[in-house]
């Protein structure tokens, strides 16, 4: 087994939250510096600038998964990973189906803009990523996991749009694949506080929104290739492959 270090919650310009440094570019060659093996670039309810951050790693080294972060109708947030191209936009055809469009003002909520690898603007999103889809979670959860992908409730400890703020508990027949944990908690206090925990499976990332988040906080992937077979088999604990969460 090979050991991977892997942050698999970054924003980019996308995302009306982040940073406008966060471009493609400048977010591979952050991952570069911070000795990232996997990455993923998790916009609010968009996969558009996937293809390009998957290019621009592939050519470093570097193996990104497409994902996205996803605000479900109860605006819980949930990390969705997908391996393919069609998958992803097979999912991207879902959210903007579900999402409810209202209109973005940069002013209050930021710019949400696709760029290209030089970092010129292709597209201006005129309506907010942040919204929820129509969507729920348990909808949410079964389209992911049709298409083959890895759902992950986000952040589930913190106070706004995680699971336990919106609901008050983890339901015990969510068919979620793990569950990630911000930097400001632990695993332990979260089974502590979530009795009803199913499936203790955790994983944590940095939900960088500026360049010197990303690899903040991140987990070490154990299991015998870099792909996204074995990624998934390492979150869910299965085939000697598993995830160490870093505190």
């Amino acid at each position: 087994m090979e050991s991977f270090k892997a942050d698999l919650h970054i924003h980019s310009v996308l995302s009306p939250c982040a940073n406008l440094e966060m471009s493609p570019t400048n977010i591979v060659d952050q991952a570069l510096k911070q000795k990232l093996d996997i990455i993923a670039v998790a916009d609010h309810n968009s996969t558009l600038h996937c293809p390009l951050v998957r290019d621009l790693a592939l050519r470093n080294g570097i193996f990104a998964v497409n994902a996205v972060e996803v605000n479900t109708r109860e605006e819980v947030h949930c990390l969705c990973l997908f391996d393919t191209e069609g998958q992803r936009v097979k999912f991207q055809n879902f959210i903007e189906e579900s999402i409810q469009r209202v209109p973005n003002n940069p002013d209050i909520f930021g710019y949400q803009v696709v760029v290209n690898e030089q970092e010129e603007i292709l597209d201006e999103i005129d309506y907010l990523l942040h919204s929820a889809l129509r969507a729920n979670i348990d909808e949410v959860e079964k389209r992911v996991h049709e298409l083959g992908g890895i759902f992950i409730p986000a952040h589930v400890d913190r106070l706004k749009f995680s699971i336990t703020s919106q609901l008050g508990f983890i339901p015990p027949n969510l068919n979620y694949d793990a569950l990630e944990v911000s930097k400001n908690s632990t695993i332990d206090t979260v089974i502590k506080n979530n009795p009803l925990i199913t499936r203790k499976r955790f994983i944590r990332n940095s939900d960088a929104h500026t360049i010197e988040q990303i690899g903040s906080s991140y987990s070490t992937f154990r299991m015998e290739k870099l792909n996204f077979e074995n990624l998934k088999n390492a979150i869910m604990g299965i085939n000697g492959c598993e995830v160490l969460v870093e505190f």
